[in-house]
């Protein structure tokens, strides 16, 4: 397997990266280890959760799992602070008060002395960003986190984290957790253009647009009852639309002529981005994570690139997976 380079940092992580939201929630304990198992057996080593996640569950799993048999040394582990996690005003945020509370709760929960990799999961507009890379520096070097990233962060607000750190001496973002799959690429504008010219390591959310590119959809306004939009509604209701919809029965198509499952190519076609280290997939079961494994052995076509452009292209969008970011101010006509 092809391990890629994590950012300009000296770690090397496989090209898919297991994201666990689903632990706790729609996955219980029992599959969620049998899924993690499957995952570091098959190469995997960047597991990402959330302190956020299921009130805290999916941390607590994982830590529960991670600390036996020697899991915890063969993983590149990362959560994320920045959401409402209690009562109080400053129980959320990226301020240094909260910053240092929810490291050391992550901590307890995922039973570890150190995180891997601690994202801010939102950009902060009420805390100076030399506030929060003050703490995340802190933090590095009292030894319980190794490195920092941001998640679903604009280009401008990663670039002036980056001037911050450089200015001040502080700890630099490695890494940048975006939205990105075919039904939402505008990334391609601004962001991934930053990440590479600053050697940021790209890892991708949503990478089969919540099912939607997995030929889960059939019709936007009757979900399958087990899906995230039924389950949960909301900002993921709102991701599957009839546009959506429209495109993925096309990919599935496509995917399905090339020989593959549609699951497959959509992580396949955002694995092999530019600038893409690897995106992060949310199995629900073993056997999905199963039907993914051999995508990291896989290279997308130029044919089949093409092929994708032809449907979405380049740099635009016809769903909005920015839908859980204040700053997003763009609306789609499509």
């Amino acid at each position: 397997m092809e391990y890629r380079r994590f950012g300009r940092t000296g770690v090397r992580i496989a090209p898919l990266a297991l994201g666990t939201m689903n632990f706790g929630d729609a996955t219980d304990e029992a599959e969620s280890v049998r899924i993690l198992d499957r995952a570091i057996d098959a190469g995997i080593t960047l597991i990402d959760t959330a302190d956020v996640y299921n009130a805290g569950a999916s941390e607590e799993i994982l830590g529960r799992a991670l600390a036996h048999g020697g899991r915890r040394q063969r993983v590149f582990l990362a959560t994320k602070a920045f959401n409402q996690v209690g009562p109080g005003p400053n129980d959320r945020g990226t301020s240094r008060l909260h910053l240092m509370r929810a490291c050391d709760a992550s901590l307890r929960r995922l039973q570890t002395d150190h995180i891997d990799l601690y994202q801010m999961h939102r950009p902060d507009p009420d805390t100076p960003i030399d506030e929060t890379l003050g703490a995340l520096t802190d933090l590095v070097r009292s030894g319980k986190v190794r490195y920092v990233g941001c998640s679903t962060h604009p280009a401008w607000r990663v670039m002036q984290a980056l001037l911050t750190a450089e200015l001040h001496g502080l700890v630099r973002y490695v890494s940048e957790q975006p939205p990105y799959n075919l039904l939402d690429r505008r990334i391609e504008n601004e962001l991934v253009p930053l990440c590479l010219e600053h050697q940021l390591a790209i890892i991708p959310w949503a990478p089969m647009a919540q099912g939607v590119l997995a030929g889960r959809y059939d019709d936007a306004t009757q979900p399958p009852a087990d899906s995230r939009a039924a389950r949960r509604g909301g900002i993921y209701a709102e991701r599957v639309t009839p546009a959506g919809v429209r495109v993925g029965t096309a990919f599935s198509a496509l995917a399905r002529e090339a020989g593959l499952s549609p699951a497959q190519l959509a992580l396949l076609w955002v694995k092999d981005q530019p600038g893409v280290t690897a995106p992060i997939f949310g199995a629900r079961t073993v056997a999905q994570l199963d039907e993914a494994i051999p995508v990291m052995e896989l290279r997308l076509s130029d044919d089949l690139r093409n092929a994708c452009d032809a449907l979405v292209p380049p740099g635009s969008a016809v769903v909005n997976f920015h839908n859980s970011a204040a700053w997003m101010r763009m609306q789609l006509t499509v």
